[in-house]
């Protein structure tokens, strides 16, 4: 119903190289991160790492940069810190190092009364997550995005055909590994809501592959002279206009999410934003490039 663009003929086979090259380039940075998360050296949530997290609703505004000072002369310089801008909310986490969780909470709260008498402050909550817990999180985040993978290859293999579901596989690996490398990069927190939006990317690949991959089914069977990455070009080029009015859709609204969603939501709304780009991207660069080089020129009816 809206055409951005019209009548397109890019050839998308043709620069299959160089976009490779650049996605390999950003999933080794992925993996450099997952590498690193794996060692315990990125920037862990403790609801995957373990530790303390109290909200506190200040009278007035509180300087951040004060409030990490005095907690780094109390000996617990790794806190990180997130504001509320307008609601005097200050978020304090502080990761688990073999104390009483329940001292360090109370140990906070004590040095920020006796630092701001005449700003009362308010313990909204405190949540307290063990090591032993959150390692039990993070396996269970990896399973869920190996449970999420054979599901994908599963249903394409019915849907089309083995190759489209593991070339869709790859694609989303892809989305995945490149979003966590640049959060890792950019020093962002990763947590159960990274996580959260790590399934969320990878759903929206999927179904932007879908759609490519559909178009690609019936140019098959109308096309029966044509090689496969001509029919390919054909297809994506045809799903062209619709795949960027999606992808705006979404954008736009993350974007929306990102500077008036909150704090709490900040780190969830810029995964989201990153990875629909990304999504985006692998699904006309990445998943319909992998078919054509495993298939072959020579046209090959896929399933009904």
């Amino acid at each position: 119903m809206m055409e951005i663009i019209k009548n397109t003929n890019i050839d998308f086979m043709g620069i299959k190289k160089y976009a490779f090259a650049f996605s390999g380039a950003l999933v080794l940075l992925g993996l450099v991160g997952v590498v690193q998360i794996y060692r315990g050296e990125a920037n862990m949530g403790i609801d995957l790492a373990g530790g303390t997290s109290i909200q506190l609703k200040f009278q007035r505004p509180v300087e951040m940069d004060q409030v990490r000072r005095m907690l780094a002369g109390a000996g617990h310089a790794e806190a990180n810190l997130q504001e509320v801008p307008g609601e005097n909310i200050l978020i304090i986490k502080v990761g688990a190092r073999g104390k009483e969780e329940k001292m360090v909470s109370d140990q906070v709260v004590n040095l920020l009364r006796q630092k701001y008498p005449d700003n009362p402050l308010t313990v909204e909550s405190v949540a307290e997550i063990g090591p032993a817990i959150g390692r039990k999180l993070r396996s269970d985040a990896v399973l869920a995005l190996a449970v999420s993978a054979l599901a994908i290859i599963v249903y394409l293999a019915w849907r089309f055909e083995f190759k489209f579901g593991v070339a869709a596989t790859i694609a989303t690996f892809h989305d995945v590994a490149i979003l966590v490398g640049i959060f890792h990069l950019l020093g962002r927190e990763i947590d159960l809501l990274f996580i959260t939006a790590l399934l969320t990317i990878a759903g929206y690949s999927l179904t932007d592959t879908v759609v490519v991959f559909d178009r690609i089914r019936e140019n098959i069977r109308l096309r029966k002279r044509s090689t496969f990455s001509e029919t390919i070009n054909l297809s994506v080029n045809e799903v062209l206009s619709r795949t960027i009015v999606t992808s705006l859709t979404v954008f736009f609204t993350c974007l929306a999410l990102l500077f008036f969603g909150g704090g709490v939501l900040k780190e969830f709304a810029l995964a989201l934003t990153i990875g629909v780009v990304v999504g985006t991207y692998s699904s006309v660069f990445v998943a319909s490039p992998i078919v054509a080089i495993w298939r072959g020129e020579k046209m090959v009816e896929v399933k009904r």
